[in-house]
């Protein structure tokens, strides 16, 4: 094993925003999260078009924050939309790139952060490393099933953060990830559920495309033929249906805003209609985790729940509320992506895990 120091710069940009960290080994030396404002991002087009804005501002951040990319060995970044892959460590490569910016496994800002990865790794003659990509597939077969032997489900939702909440839980219960049966619930801008059997993720809903419970952000599962008439309405193009339905639905879609402290306030002033929302998103993703379940054949050791509105003593209340008859509930709020993929990383550079290649 190399025990030598290692830098790294770590990225992992979001819709509205890109956090930033530099980690020595183990220790995070600083994180920020820089926003990208409404008023700058809409200037652009499509995701790709941000590039060079992106690239700027993480350039920025780092001499900002005093740190020198000649001492930087490793850039890691999460990963994007590519093909269903196992779970594990990826050199990010050119066909990768080309998958993501073909569009057709989905499009999502990350996919600019790994191309930024790649073109700083080539410059400064380093490894461009992404961890644990969102569509990792570890999927049970009969999970990917559906009525139409035209369509198939697909892995495609915060597998880095399950996976860190699920290796955390199990320590915390002095048990071993690989020994366990559990249930991850990621509440962010998508809500993910993901079922954990043993070291994988058997089954979870595509939270990119908005499967499953209607979150901040994503419309989550809609009447099927009440969608098709919508699409045939005449009223909307392919592109303004898959922004409702991803990016533009969910609590966005109905209240106007993704903001659970503005929401709150809003009930707390007597707003019944963000109410009745909230506690309707609630019901979602109860529904969702009594039903992963299932797959387990109702044998859950434990649920977890974490994310950013994992904060949020409302939602989290309603829904341990009707998910605490099926096991323990634990709570971990935020996520820790970022240290996942620094961890990652690490176990690369020291040789302890090897690359796989796409």
């Amino acid at each position: 094993m190399n025990s030598r120091n290692f830098r790294l710069l770590v990225l992992n940009p979001g819709s509205t925003s890109t956090k930033i960290a530099v980690f020595d080994n183990d220790k995070e030396l600083k994180k920020s999260t820089v926003k990208h404002p409404p008023e700058e991002i809409q200037n652009f087009k499509s995701i790709w078009d941000q590039y060079d804005y992106r690239k700027r501002k993480i350039l920025d951040w780092v001499r900002e924050n005093n740190f020198k990319l000649d001492e930087i060995d490793a850039v890691v970044s999460r990963g994007g939309t590519i093909n269903s892959v196992p779970s594990g460590i990826y050199l990010i490569n050119s066909k990768m790139l080309e998958d993501m910016k073909s569009g057709k496994y989905g499009k999502h800002a990350c996919n600019v952060g790994c191309q930024i990865n790649y073109d700083l790794g080539k410059e400064l003659n380093i490894p461009s490393i992404t961890v644990d990509p969102p569509v990792t597939n570890e999927l049970m077969e009969i999970a990917t099933y559906t009525g139409l032997p035209q369509i198939r489900r697909k892995a495609s939702f915060h597998v880095l953060n399950q996976k860190a909440i699920a290796r955390k839980l199990a320590a915390d219960l002095n048990k071993k990830y690989e020994d366990m049966d559990c249930i991850i619930v990621h509440l962010g801008g998508g809500i993910s559920v993901g079922t954990h059997s043993k070291g994988r993720i058997i089954d979870a809903n595509n939270a990119l495309d908005g499967d499953g419970s209607f979150s901040p952000e994503r419309a989550g599962d809609l009447p099927v033929g009440d969608l098709i008439k919508l699409c045939f309405s005449g009223q909307y193009s392919e592109e303004e249906m898959l922004k409702m339905i991803s990016g533009g639905g969910g609590l966005v879609a109905h209240l106007g805003t993704t903001d659970g402290l503005v929401i709150e306030e809003r009930i707390n002033k007597g707003d019944a209609k963000a109410k009745e929302v909230i506690e309707a998103m609630a019901y979602n993703v109860s529904k969702e985790i009594g039903a992963a379940s299932t797959a387990l054949y109702g044998k859950v050791e434990a649920i977890a729940l974490t994310g950013g509105l994992a904060h949020w003593e409302r939602l989290v209340g309603l829904i341990k509320e009707r998910i605490e008859f099926l096991a323990p509930v634990y709570v971990y709020p935020g996520e820790d992506e970022m240290g996942s993929l620094a961890q990652g990383a690490l176990r690369y550079l020291r040789g302890e895990e090897e690359c796989k290649e796409y």
